[in-house]
């Protein structure tokens, strides 16, 4: 398979890198627009940092705060509303994953007459945006080195992904200290996240990626070994620096350049999200495992399902290879459910979170169409029915 591999984004690694984002925002410009969420920012201290260097570089402040955790449509028109007023010139994303993809939606909408929810909800090719650098402080979506952004509309129960080469970020600052103070559980949500985004291009229809196949389970092995340390030692520089170097790598495009396969586990997440507006990662840690289940009862006559999760089991959490491949394909599971659960100690079932059926239905229809077809064409063709039946497990 033939693909083209190019991340266009410069990436200031490590504690004190803040010390050149003035000079990489001069690059583009005199008016910087400030996105981010609820203030976190301003209680740690990166929000004076990044002020003082706005400041020391001579440019113009304008601000959007109030980014939810899954951003709204609402909030982004306020950023393009911003930006067009004030002729805004690059857009300075400061948070998670959600500051980082409404500043994607605003560098977009700034640029155009449509409005947001037209160009994401109708996949309006974006030809031209603001520039985007970010400074990351949640280890988790990888928005900091990837084209792709998610945007919520909770009037019509929508959560729409959307891609293009002008939402890579031109610059990013990674700080590892940045993330000291993210919470236990914001640390395990979006470990999930990450190890999620692994697992979708990992088990896949293309089963001749060797070295991709080596570097993802080194990666999720590095999720796994280092997410309980920095929830249980939050300003543990070296957990921190291996989950946020793994988050970017780990959706960058270096792991699917040679899986055209859709996803699974996101499309059914994203139908969650957009109903209940409950923690991506959290979503993702609850339907994974039955995802699984389902992929691996339903599996082909050559029994390829159970072989890779063979694979996985023995490579990534070190079951002995002489067992048997189905005993191992189902330790490989229980493995995930207790690294989920137990380790991470997140929340195991819809159930848990305030969740019923009633809405199965139409979710399983939206997540199956999500693709423009009737199916999510993944490692397992899902219709509504085969998902409809994977949030019915993600009950108990």
């Amino acid at each position: 398979m033939s693909f083209v591999y190019d991340i266009p984004t410069k990436v200031f690694f490590g504690e004190g890198q803040i010390e050149n984002l003035g000079a990489q925002l001069s690059v583009y410009g005199s008016r910087v627009l400030l996105v981010y969420g609820g203030g976190s920012i301003k209680k740690t201290g990166v929000y004076d940092k990044i002020v003082a260097q706005i400041k020391g570089a001579g440019l113009e402040l304008y601000e959007l705060s109030g980014i939810e955790p899954n951003p709204k449509v609402e909030s982004v028109r306020r950023g393009i509303e911003i930006c067009k007023k004030n002729k805004i010139d690059v857009c300075l994303a400061a948070g998670g994953g959600s500051a980082m993809d409404a500043s994607k939606f605003i560098a977009a909408g700034a640029c155009s007459d449509e409005d947001i929810w037209t160009i994401v909800s109708k996949k309006i090719p974006v030809t031209k945006a603001l520039p985007i650098v970010t400074v990351l402080t949640i280890s988790a979506t990888g928005s900091e080195m990837d084209p792709t952004a998610v945007l919520s509309n909770m009037q019509t129960n929508e959560k729409s992904p959307m891609s293009s080469p002008l939402f890579f970020p031109k610059a990013s600052f990674c700080d590892p200290t940045f993330t000291y103070s993210v919470g236990a559980n914001q640390t395990a949500c979006g470990s999930a996240d990450i190890l999620s985004h692994l697992m979708e291009v990992y088990f896949n229809r293309n089963q001749n990626l060797f070295m991709l196949d080596r570097c993802m389970e080194g990666m999720m092995k590095t999720v796994i070994k280092y997410a309980p340390l920095a929830m249980h030692e939050p300003d543990n520089y070296e957990a921190r620096a291996n989950l946020m170097w793994t988050s970017s790598w780990a959706i960058n495009g270096f792991t699917s350049g040679c899986n055209k396969a859709p996803w699974s586990c996101h499309p059914v997440e994203h139908q969650l999200s957009a109903y209940y507006d409950i923690t991506h990662g959290l979503g993702l840690a609850i339907v994974t495992p039955r995802w699984m289940r389902y992929v691996l009862a339903n599996d082909d006559e050559q029994g390829s399902r159970a072989q890779k999760f063979y694979e996985f089991g023995v490579n990534v959490f070190g079951i002995d290879p002489s067992t048997g491949k189905n005993q191992a394909a189902e330790m490989a599971v229980e493995k995930v459910e207790e690294f989920f659960y137990s380790k991470l100690g997140l929340k195991k079932s819809l159930s848990e979170i305030g969740i019923g059926r009633e809405h199965f239905s139409d979710m399983a229809k939206k997540a199956a169409e999500c693709g423009g077809g009737d199916c999510v064409n993944g490692w397992q063709k899902l219709y509504a029915a085969d998902i409809e039946k994977i949030y019915e497990a993600c009950l108990n």
